[in-house]
């Protein structure tokens, strides 16, 4: 054979496999939380505090995780002053910057927050098993720029409120946990979805005290949200974390549990709560016709009676003939 042979393409396949390469993809419709925090230039806690305060919104991706529409990031580059009005936004301080912002001392701040005047935004457990709140630097320069609340920054507090702190009083936990249970209500997508938002906050007894149906416990336990993470599960941090996401003001748990009625009859009306199948009956064959019983045989309890040969009289017999023998021999 010659080594010239000429080779012909078929121009039909050609064209068949000129469209079977694949084409290049756009931008993905939904970015994962890292993802999207490194688009907006912010860190992705900064992120999480955007989403909390409803500033960036996310979607959920049937997988139980929640993501950022590119929709999204496109509108907030689009915002006049991005990125450093989203970062200005979410900027959070702790107690010593928070007063150094505010122009008071530290106990004053300290003191202020305990009032439950100033709500955290966050938390977290140091090293020394201790508890950091952070605060939103937006709400502290405008809580100090507010003239109605001069008196509250200069001078001594009024005498009702540092007698509620001579008492051990507290708020920030409080404070927080409302904050944090508005986030988790934006965030549900149905009623059950609300009513277990308002659970979470509540502990085992209470939550059963309140909800007495155990299918509707159950529900509401798979559609919980769990306290933000702080260490690994078990850990002190983790315990503590728990703590503060738990009601323990008597009045918070007793709104808490009239909440938890609302969101309950509300979505009681739109569907129950899943329950299990009921079990098929159990199939039973019929009963064959009954037959004749045979005769049953003496046991040793109840001796067959012996036949007596004729003519023999029985022992009453022998008995009345002895007495007339008797009587008449008198």
């Amino acid at each position: 054979m010659s080594g010239n042979t000429a080779t012909h393409q078929n121009p039909a396949a050609t064209e068949q496999t000129a469209d079977a390469r694949p084409t290049p993809a756009g931008p993905p419709a939904l970015i994962t939380r890292s993802n999207a925090a490194r688009e907006l230039g912010v860190k992705p806690s900064e992120l999480d505090i955007a989403v909390h305060l409803g500033r960036v919104r996310t979607v959920p991706d049937g997988a139980g995780r929640r993501h950022v529409p590119r929709t999204e990031i496109e509108r907030l580059r689009g915002e006049e002053g991005f990125p450093q009005s989203l970062r200005e936004s979410v900027s959070t301080v702790g107690t010593t910057r928070g007063a150094a912002l505010m122009g008071v001392a530290k106990a004053r701040f300290t003191r202020l927050a305990r009032l439950g005047l100033l709500t955290p935004v966050t938390f977290y457990v140091n090293r020394y098993r201790a508890v950091v709140w952070l605060y939103l630097a937006d709400e502290l320069r405008q809580f100090a720029a507010d003239r109605r609340n001069a008196p509250l920054l200069e001078g001594r507090l009024p005498e009702e409120q540092r007698t509620r702190l001579d008492t051990g009083l507290d708020l920030r936990p409080r404070a927080w946990r409302g904050r944090h249970l508005g986030f988790m209500l934006r965030q549900a997508r149905d009623p059950w979805a609300r009513a277990a938002a308002v659970a979470s906050l509540l502990d085992a007894v209470h939550l059963s005290r309140t909800v007495r149906d155990p299918y509707e416990r159950s529900h509401l336990n798979r559609l919980r949200r769990e306290p933000p993470g702080h260490g690994s599960p078990g850990s002190p941090a983790a315990r503590i974390a728990a703590d503060i996401a738990t009601a323990d003001d008597p009045q918070e748990i007793e709104w808490l549990q009239a909440e938890l009625f609302r969101e309950l009859a509300v979505a009681r009306d739109q569907r129950p709560a899943p329950r299990p199948a009921p079990k098929p009956a159990a199939h039973r064959p019929a009963r064959e016709p009954a037959c004749p019983r045979p005769a049953s045989r003496p046991t040793a309890s109840h001796p067959a009676p012996r036949h007596r040969p004729p003519g023999r009289p029985g022992p009453e017999r022998t008995r009345r003939v002895l007495s007339w023998f008797r009587r008449r021999g008198s």
